[in-house]
């Protein structure tokens, strides 16, 4: 029963993992367009995405969408987070399976989990997505600017942005957490086993070591003890 809820909880970072690695130029667009192409009022975003992806969308605005979608990289969203979710079953598995049977394991799962053909869903279902929040004119404005030098610039470079934003966010956002736990230590004593060594509390301070290949220091003799002096006699 364990195994299956983390082998869920894996699938479930899996996949938010596999969009944070999709170009984010799919979804944030630069200040400089939004000053240049107005979103259009008739573009309301769908309240319901099940109602958005049974809507029937212009054949006109669909091969916009997808030109758009090939341009930002959005078509490769599927087949990141296939891989990334396989990888992540592998890791799971390889827990509670010998290495042949885990292989064996992971070619069935791989060709019949290719057989659904999720990532030609992933991108079938973004179509009407797109749809709902922009309007065919939202839509040509994006793909004017990521046509654009800046616009391809932005769809190569911004992965590495995020990548090292988020990199750095999760080095803020542990030293805080850490540092809360152990203020909080005292109070909540069941802490402090799950705190690391160094915040948990200070380590003695310990002699350096000598340099490989360094005799060690000599001891110092120590000094016989002095004689006890006789009591003068009677």
């Amino acid at each position: 029963m364990k195994f299956g809820i983390a082998l869920m909880a894996t699938l479930l970072l899996a996949a938010g993992s596999a969009v944070a690695q999709v170009s984010p130029a799919s979804t944030q667009h630069p200040a400089q367009h939004r000053s240049a192409v107005a979103v259009q009022p008739n573009a309301q975003p769908s309240q319901n995405p099940s109602l958005a992806a049974n809507e029937k969308v212009d054949p006109q605005k669909e091969k916009a969408i997808r030109h758009l979608m090939e341009l930002t990289g959005s078509t490769k969203m599927g087949d990141n987070m296939s891989e990334v979710i396989t990888n992540q079953v592998k890791s799971a598995m390889s827990r509670n399976m010998p290495g042949d049977r885990l292989q064996q394991f992971m070619d069935a799962f791989g060709q019949k989990f290719n057989a659904r053909n999720p990532a030609h869903d992933v991108s079938e279902a973004m179509v009407p997505i797109y749809a709902s929040h922009f309007s065919t004119e939202d839509i040509q404005g994006l793909i004017q600017f990521y046509e654009s030098p800046l616009g391809k610039r932005m769809v190569s470079t911004m992965p590495q942005v995020m990548q090292e934003s988020q990199s750095a966010g999760a080095s803020i956002e542990r030293t805080a957490a850490i540092s809360t736990l152990t203020e909080m230590a005292d109070q909540y004593p069941e802490l402090k086993p799950m705190l690391p060594h160094s915040e948990a509390e200070p380590e003695s301070p310990q002699t350096p070591s000598a340099p490989p290949g360094t005799a060690p220091a000599p001891t110092p003799p120590v000094p016989p003890p002095s004689p006890r002096p006789t009591p003068p006699q009677r």
